[in-house]
């Protein structure tokens, strides 16, 4: 098979093939490999690949032989290179599979290797010290966003059509639409993310997958889902599998629609018109859209303070126990300034402070949970600009604090985390692009708590609707054949 075929199909497309005996899943990993060469010098989105050991059984899984990327970072795989994007954790390998990377196995994808991430995931950028900038396949100058960065430039890119992500505050959402992907961040306790830790940052952070069609994504969570003992979040069992859903109508649904973030940050003018498009199409389609501006129940500032608080206490925790285990130093040496700046504010947080900081999760949580009562689903864009110049986020870094970093990153991207707050599932959906640039635009979608099947449903009516699939970016492996 060569690249023009292999980027052809996606993830459950492929193991059809598979299935059928078309094609066998090492011919798919050659693929694969030859496309993580042909584009891998202009994006730098793969840190390593390795030699696949698994063998998945033709036609045993959904997604048997299709080839597979983790992200640095939340999954560990035996034997291999875990190093979170950070010269402190550097050269560190996995002792065993995580309960999620037994799940990628089970589901009969063949990991071959894994894509990059800021440091710790503490950035909406991909840009780390420890192996360089990731750029985006539709303009190398501009980002490819964060914390999976990697992840979304290598399936833009068609290096494989879906691969593995995680989300504290928009690291599915924000990739996936700077790199016009579909993304879904799940509902709090539908994956887990033991058995080395039972929650992430309080339970903000999930894990989930970038894709380039909605079905993958769908599959692959059907695949993934369902706690472990000893979890601390169990999420509701869907009604039927969400490969279901995604070819189910969704009804008429009353969406309210977000222009302008919370705390007053306002929508770049193509990413404007960008949701106004979107609005017209939902209308078109049978859907009641209105404003609405949801409650988060506290202002911005303490929002954003609360954040900073959970994010850098657990921050320092992870750095300290990192940092006795390899016996490097906590300093510029081993940390970049963002880090190492959340570090020392993560220390001075105290104990009422992170209660305090608690007590504002479930206030966000309650408010949105009533404003689900009302409506079906929230509308707003996932950025409010257009992907950012590459070094957009660095500039004057070092001279800010934790809680003035953090400031930053939800200035830059304001629409996403409350939703990693209330622990409900959104997406990004890449329903159109500008204009002007050909840059994708990602539409982000809420919904309440446990309600992945209304988004997938939404999601499937729109890919139908405004198909994403014949848009490649300029760096695309089905393009590089004979380069």
């Amino acid at each position: 098979m060569d690249l023009s075929e292999y980027v052809g199909f996606d993830a459950v497309g492929l193991a059809e093939l598979v299935a059928r005996r078309q094609v066998t899943p090492a011919e798919l990993e050659a693929a694969a490999r030859e496309a993580a060469r042909a584009v891998g010098p202009q994006l730098n989105a793969v840190v390593e690949t390795w030699p696949s050991d698994d063998e998945p059984r033709p036609g045993s899984t959904p997604l048997a032989g299709v080839p597979f990327l983790i992200k640095d970072l939340g999954v560990t795989m035996a034997g291999r290179r875990t190093e979170l994007g950070s010269r402190l954790t550097a050269g560190h390998v996995a002792g065993a599979d995580s309960t999620l990377m037994t799940r990628f196995r089970r589901a009969g994808l063949v990991t071959f290797g894994r894509t990059t991430t800021p440091e710790m995931a503490y950035d909406t950028t991909t840009e780390p010290v420890l192996y360089g900038v990731t750029r985006n396949p539709w303009d190398l100058a501009r980002s490819s966003g964060g914390s999976s960065g990697g992840a979304g430039a290598a399936v833009a890119a068609g290096i494989v059509p879906v691969a593995h992500a995680t989300d504290a505050a928009g690291s599915i959402r924000i990739p996936a639409a700077y790199n016009g992907l579909f993304g879904l961040k799940p509902t709090r306790g539908r994956v887990p993310v033991g058995p080395a830790v039972d929650e992430i940052f309080n339970g903000l952070a999930v894990h989930g997958s970038i894709s380039r069609t909605v079905r993958d994504s769908a599959v692959l969570l059907d695949q993934i889902r369902g706690p472990e003992p000893g979890d601390p979040y169990v999420a509701p069992e869907p009604s039927r599998p969400y490969a279901e859903e995604v070819t189910r109508h969704p009804g008429s649904l009353r969406i309210g629609v977000l222009a302008h973030a919370w705390g007053g940050r306002r929508t770049a003018p193509p990413v404007a018109d960008a949701l106004s498009r979107t609005v017209r199409l939902l209308e078109s389609l049978g859907h009641r859209v209105e404003e609405a501006q949801p409650d988060l129940g506290v202002d911005w500032e303490q929002f954003v303070l609360a954040n900073a608080r959970l994010w850098t206490a657990n921050l320092t925790a992870s750095i300290d126990e990192l940092a006795a285990a390899s016996g490097r130093p906590v300093d510029s040496s081993t940390l970049e300034p963002p880090t190492l700046a959340g570090y020392h504010y993560g220390h001075r947080v105290s104990g009422t402070e992170f209660v305090t900081a608690l007590a504002v999760r479930n206030q966000v949580s309650r408010n949105l949970a009533r404003y689900f009562d009302t409506y079906d689903v929230l509308l707003t864009p996932t950025v409010p600009d257009l992907p950012v110049p590459l070094g957009t986020h660095g500039r004057g870094a070092a001279a800010l604090d934790g809680l003035g970093w953090l400031r930053r990153l939800f200035d830059l991207s304001p629409f996403t985390a409350a939703f990693n707050v209330a622990g409900t599932p959104a997406m990004s959906v890449p329903v159109t692009a500008d204009a002007g640039t050909g840059l994708p635009v990602g539409m982000q979608f809420a919904a309440g708590h446990g309600r992945e099947g209304r988004l997938f449903r939404l999601a499937g009516q729109l890919e139908l609707a405004s198909p994403w699939s014949d848009r490649t970016p300029r760096v695309w492996a089905g393009n590089q054949q004979g380069r």
